[in-house]
């Protein structure tokens, strides 16, 4: 069985979504290096939203492994 036929990503999001999708349990793993990123993470969906602000100084890694 062949993968189906991939999409255009037109988003950031979309395309991490497509690759952690592609990766996972192909005992991939992905390493994100962040310097100095700041982000307003919001509470919910909408314009009312509180945000939080984060900080990120480091490196995010995330392994996915074939469960056996």
């Amino acid at each position: 069985m062949s993968d189906p036929e991939p999409t255009e990503t037109t988003t950031w999001p979309e395309l991490a979504i497509s690759l952690y999708d592609r990766l996972t349990g192909r005992n991939a793993q992905i390493t994100y290096d962040f310097e100095d990123m700041e982000v307003d993470v919001p509470s919910k969906a909408g314009e009312d939203a509180d945000h939080a602000h984060w900080r990120v100084d480091g490196t995010l890694t995330i392994t996915t492994r074939e469960e056996e």
